[in-house]
Formats: C-alpha cells, structure tokens, sequence
C-alpha cells in the first residue's frame, strides 16, 4: 500500500538489523523502498540489497556531503553501473549549503554532471535540497531531466512552485511531524496533493514519536502517511492512491515492481 522513497537500508543499524526492518516493513504494508546510493563505493551494496529484496529498488548518484573524495574518474564509473544496471533515477544528488559552503564549486561541478547522466540515460533525479534549492534550480535550467524527487523539501512555496512546473515531486517524511515544524505543516497542507510524495530518509530523519527512543525504519512511513493524512482531511486509503500515482509519475521504474 505504501511506499518508502528515501531509505538507506544500507546504513547502521538497519543493516545490522536488516532480516527484522525487513519484516515490520512488510507486515506495515510498505510495497515498495528506494535505496539510493550516496557515494560510488556503496553503489554494489545499494544493488545487493535490492537483489534479496524484492519490494526494494535503488537510485545511483553520489550525495553532496560525499563528493569532497571523488575524483572526475568516479564519475565514468557511476555512469558505467547505471548502464550496467537498471536504477530508479540518479541519486541521491544535489546540493548542501548547511553542513558544507566551503566546497560549494566542487559539488557544483559534481552535481551538473549527474545532471548530465540523468539526461543521457533519460532517468528521473533524487536530490538532496539543503538550504540551496535557488542554486539547484539554476543547474536544472541548464540541464534539461525528467524531473524525479526534492528529498527533504523544506523550501518556499514559491521554490516548490519551480520544482514542481520543472516535473519534480517534493519528498515530506519524519520532520513534518515535530509539533515545532509549522512551515513544514503549512507546506504538506497546501501544496497541490498531485506534488508530493512520502520518505523516511532511515536511519536518519526520525519522527517525532521516535527521537531519543528508537531508529527509524522504513516501516514508519505508514504512521507518516496517517500523520500526513490528517494534516490533508483524508482517509488513509485515498491518501495512498494518491501517494502511489505520486510516486509512479516520479520514478515510472517502480510501476513494475508495485504491480
């Protein structure tokens, strides 16, 4: 019924623990879990885990805070495994101005050229937005995508307006659901319900419920779904016919593995 957009269940402890995550995620009813890969050497563990899962599926791209030990080698590298391999979109990419400005040139650089990839291979985007979605809707003006998925969006209305005219759904997961995250509130309420899909981003971006109590799992989209859809005045069944076409439309790949 759900579907998990962003979740590195290669990650500390759900990998530790991946059998059990596993199983609750299933027995929650999540149908489908993307894994993007953040960097080019955990691009085989990203593919090994989609293999002994079948609900899971993987995104190929190196992430902003990873790009500080590529060199422009790594990058014939990635679009060799894309070619070799079958991926939702490139990801996770992007930019980020609030952990790391003193590099900005290099993930710049870095970010355009899995731009360039995802347009040669005609596949949708994950990319990570912090604090620097005007710079990243500067590249996509640049380089021509399918669109894909704003992971995170935290951004103005009118920067989501952007996105979503250039084909980008916005990601809203765990962090909508802290009582002190009226933006993001007023964001997941008024944004067009056509715009949005759901993530966990586990381990990281735990729910409110869970902080300083338990890592999160794949398997607590479904109580964000329900947190969602009562922000929207929805019942969770329409919330999750909507949420799926959400997610087809962004990543079109996983109509195959949800049907």
């Amino acid at each position: 019924m759900w579907i998990d957009t962003h979740c590195h269940l290669d990650f500390h402890p759900l990998q530790t623990h991946i059998h059990s995550v596993m199983h609750e995620s299933r027995k929650q009813g999540v149908d489908a879990i993307v894994i993007p890969s953040v960097d080019v050497h955990n691009i085989d563990t990203v593919i090994s885990l989609s293999e002994a899962y079948p609900e899971c599926c993987y995104a190929l791209g190196v992430h902003p805070l990873f790009v500080k030990t590529m060199n422009p080698e790594d990058l014939e590298v990635l679009t060799q495994k894309v070619r070799q391999h079958n991926p939702v979109a490139i990801g996770e990419t992007g930019l980020d101005l609030f952990v790391s400005k003193n590099n900005i040139d290099v993930q710049e650089y870095y970010f355009s050229e899995q731009l360039r990839i995802a347009s040669e291979f005609d596949l949708p985007v994950i990319m990570h937005v912090r604090s620097a979605i005007d710079l990243i809707l500067k590249h996509l003006r640049r380089v021509e995508v399918r669109g894909g998925i704003a992971h995170a969006f935290n951004g103005s209305f009118q920067q989501a307006e952007q996105l979503i005219e250039r084909g980008f759904k916005l990601g809203f997961g765990g962090a909508m659901t802290n009582p002190r995250a009226t933006h993001l509130q007023d964001l997941a309420k008024s944004l067009p319900i056509n715009s949005i899909v759901l993530e966990t981003d586990a381990p990281d971006m735990p729910p409110f419920w869970l902080q300083g109590k338990a890592y999160n799992q794949p398997s607590e989209v479904v109580r964000i779904a329900q947190f969602f859809a009562d922000l929207r005045g929805l019942n969770s069944l329409e919330l999750a016919d909507i949420i799926r076409a959400n997610t087809w439309q962004a990543l079109p790949k996983l109509v195959k593995l949800c049907t």
